[in-house]
């Protein structure tokens, strides 16, 4: 005989995707806290693929977690030299403490704690995910200062690829705009990629600054942000 399921059995959802919904973090993250056994549902240890249902009692690290349909939150900031992009409040000079908004937002990709300029903030988890899968294929744009003159040979072997952790990187646009700054524009996102490339080609990073995602351009005070506008938020869900 087939078995009937009710409707709050039909609209069962992953845990990953509750929290990633509720704007408690990306299902990436939501991930790797139940790995870590921080997710409990009704009182048990949440496991990978386990659903939920509006009766369950979800909670993260001993917090309830509710859903409250909250208002979608995206916005721009201009992240200054020290800030971490974690979300742990653990960690000194974490951007969420340094920006404390009133929703409960997470990075949309990162750059390192040496770097500045432009990152965005949401607490949207599922269009999180959504921009990290098409990260590979969103320009990012950088100024970047070395510590001695550029040449044309290093220009030359930057835009066409550089191997770094054991891959060639892909080619790229790269102009020199001052004796020893140029601008690049990535299309992938490798750990410290543009540090490492200007490290085996014998060169130094000094200042790493970012200045464009997609259409999304810096144009706040460091250590500043503001809301994207509508048509910068379209261009998140655009794969």
């Amino acid at each position: 005989m087939e078995k009937k399921l009710s409707l709050i059995e039909l609209d069962k959802k992953r845990i990953n995707k509750y929290l990633s919904e509720v704007g408690f973090c990306s299902r990436r993250k939501a991930d790797d806290y139940i790995s870590d056994g921080r997710v409990y549902i009704n009182g048990k240890p949440a496991l990978l693929g386990s659903k939920v249902s509006i009766e369950d009692e979800i909670s993260v690290d001993g917090e309830i977690i509710q859903n409250k349909d909250k208002k979608k939150v995206y916005i721009a900031f201009n992240k200054p030299v020290g800030i971490e992009c974690t979300g742990n409040n653990k960690v000194k000079d974490n951007i969420i403490d340094y920006i404390n908004h009133k929703e409960r937002l997470f990075t949309i990709g990162r750059i390192d704690k040496q770097s500045e300029g432009l990152i965005l903030l949401t607490n949207d988890g599922d269009i999180v995910n959504n921009v990290l899968r098409a990260e590979n294929r969103k320009e990012k744009e950088y100024i970047v200062t070395v510590n001695k003159k550029i040449t044309t040979e290093f220009i030359d072997k930057m835009r066409k690829g550089v191997r770094i952790m054991g891959r060639i990187t892909r080619k790229c646009f790269v102009k020199k705009i001052h004796e020893n700054r140029f601008k690049i524009i990535l299309t992938q996102g490798m750990n410290r990629q543009i540090r490492r490339m200007c490290e085996v080609l014998g060169y130094r990073v000094t200042k790493l600054k970012r200045v464009r995602i997609m259409d999304i351009h810096l144009d706040t005070k460091v250590g500043e942000y503001r809301n994207l506008n509508n048509d910068e938020i379209g261009q998140l869900f655009i794969n």
